[in-house]
């Protein structure tokens, strides 16, 4: 034998496997847990009421959320010329969603809040990136945790000191451009 056999799927291209291929199944039982797990949320505005919608956020992530950050206001940086300043600030949550379902709700979450995605890193009314998911690394099916450009970006680790310091590189202060990333008083949302 060599190794391959034929799989044939009414409606579906005949397909040769290798025999030591496995078919996975999820189902939502492979992710109930009593144990939620945790998520860090970077959270970024720069369009209209910026503050208006991180409380927009904050107010939808519920109960969900464990600790925040202040919120730093910060430069643009990447994207199209002359975008206004982001007000920015990191979440840590507790959920019991699988990082994909994750996704695709803080997505919704944007949607709400008039999120348009026409511009890469252009501006927008409410931005949320998946920061970590417990200690997972994923890269693959459009999600990439921990999110592939943290420790490059000064206006995230700032936040993201404040609720997991543990989670930044050692030396970011010194190591990083000193972007424009200043502390903002806007009023927790909670």
């Amino acid at each position: 034998e060599d190794g391959i056999r034929d799989y044939k799927v009414t409606g579906v291209q005949t397909c040769a496997l290798p025999i030591s291929a496995v078919r996975l199944r999820r189902v939502r039982s492979d992710f109930s847990t009593s144990m939620p797990h945790k998520a860090l949320l970077a959270l970024g505005s720069n369009i209209g009421d910026r503050a208006g919608y991180l409380r927009f956020a904050i107010e939808h992530l519920g109960d969900r959320v464990t600790v925040q950050s202040q919120v730093f206001e910060t430069d643009p940086v990447g994207g199209p010329e002359n975008q206004d300043a982001y007000l920015n600030m990191v979440v840590a949550i507790d959920t019991e969603l699988d990082p994909y379902a994750l996704l695709r709700w803080l997505h919704r979450i944007e949607a709400a809040a008039g999120r348009e995605r026409t511009i890469h890193w252009g501006p927008r009314t409410l931005d949320i990136d998946l920061l970590f998911f417990d200690d997972v690394v994923i890269n693959g099916g459009n999600l990439a945790v921990p999110h592939p450009r943290y420790a490059e970006r000064r206006f995230v680790l700032a936040p993201l000191s404040e609720v997991a310091p543990e989670r930044c590189p050692a030396d970011w202060e010194t190591s990083l451009p000193p972007d424009a990333v200043y502390p903002r008083e806007i009023g927790r949302a909670h």
